[in-house]
């Protein structure tokens, strides 16, 4: 039987961290993905947003990663000549009692080490960025953008670099614990391949609790249930009325219908969220009237008929509906018992801009 030290199952953007970060250290890293080609699900279908790290509880995964990810994450882009650009997000408020809720995302970005936060007046806002309606905003100047498939296209070519082999179109089936680590079953092209490999990692993102279940001895009580959460974007043609991004105050499960600008300049607006049962990418166009909502909250002057729909992502949420956050699950083994085997669940967002932490992490387990 073939011998590899690592499979990382999984080649989103997470995965493709994962591997060009071991196979600095390890000299046989393979990454699978049941795709055609790398960061075809989650990964390819976001914000392409660098967050800064402000709303998560302190000490939570996603606050620490995302802070730290996101510094990594820079860096990263510089040394390698990745597109992205640090043009800063305004969170804005209307009202009262909005500004109220600004001010305690303020006291809890400081909490989680952001303390770049700069206050935008009334006055401010309609000289800097006057197609915005708002009464006050926080400027975040940390929070960017990024062309994320430059990105994994990098990583890639790194983990490759250092000799890691990327096989795509291979499906995980099943995987065995024994004395030298997994025996893993992969169906690649249709042809049924088992090798042997000292450490399993399982970062399927949308498939993570499937690919934990066909693991033997994997105790189910430490696979959580994930919940698909599918949030869809609205493109809008023609020039952009803004030079950062604009968020409303958080939702109870997202940052809210945004706007957004790629490299290019192209202005969107989303994501909503809907819980659904199974993948499925369709965007219904009456989905416009809510966007339109939520829109001019922000955006009076929005022109309806420059706005189309666009694409569709979906995350691999722990919480359910009404249910309280819930933090990345990353398991090793002395969390689930099992030597050689690293689960991550719930990589929705930041997992992006925690890529390179998220990495590290990893990289510390074992």
């Amino acid at each position: 039987m073939d011998s590899v030290d690592i499979i990382v199952v999984g080649a989103g953007v997470v995965g493709l961290a994962i591997a060009a970060r071991l196979s600095r250290k390890y000299s046989q890293v393979l990454l699978v993905d049941k795709n055609a080609s790398f960061g075809e699900e989650t990964s390819s279908r976001n914000s392409e947003v660098i967050h800064a790290g402000i709303y998560y509880p302190e000490n939570s995964l996603k606050a620490k990663l995302c802070v730290k990810g996101k510094h990594q994450l820079y860096q990263y882009c510089l040394q390698r000549h990745i597109p992205h650009q640090k043009v800063g997000k305004l969170l804005v408020a209307n009202g009262v009692t909005e500004e109220a809720d600004l001010a305690n995302i303020e006291i809890q970005a400081q909490r989680n080490g952001v303390n770049d936060l700069i206050w935008q007046s009334k006055a401010q806002l309609k000289c800097s960025t006057p197609a915005l309606a708002a009464s006050s905003a926080l400027l975040s100047p940390s929070t960017g953008i990024i062309d994320t498939h430059s990105y994994m296209q990098s990583l890639l070519a790194e983990a490759q670099n250092n000799a890691a082999t990327f096989v795509a179109r291979t499906q995980f089936v099943s995987a065995q614990a024994n004395s030298q680590g997994f025996e893993v079953n992969l169906n690649s092209q249709r042809d049924n391949i088992t090798l042997q490999c000292k450490w399993l990692i399982n970062s399927a993102g949308l498939h993570a609790t499937t690919v934990a279940h066909a693991i033997e001895d994997m105790p189910t009580h430490h696979i959580p249930i994930v919940h698909y959460c599918r949030g869809h974007y609205f493109s809008y043609h023609g020039k952009s009325p803004f030079q950062q991004l604009i968020y409303p105050i958080p939702s109870a499960h997202g940052l809210g219908i945004h706007a957004s600008l790629d490299i290019a300049g192209q202005l969107k607006f989303g994501p909503d969220t809907e819980y659904i049962d199974d993948i499925d990418y369709e965007i219904n166009p009456s989905l416009k009237a809510k966007f339109v909502n939520a829109i001019t909250k922000y955006f009076p002057e929005l022109d309806t008929t420059r706005l189309k729909p666009d694409y569709a992502g979906i995350r691999p949420k722990l919480q359910a509906v009404n249910e309280d956050f819930k933090d990345f699950d990353i398991q090793g083994k002395k969390t689930h018992g099992v030597a050689g085997l690293i689960n991550l669940f719930g990589i929705d967002s930041p997992g992006l801009t925690s890529s390179l932490a998220i990495a590290e992490y990893v990289d510390n387990l074992m």
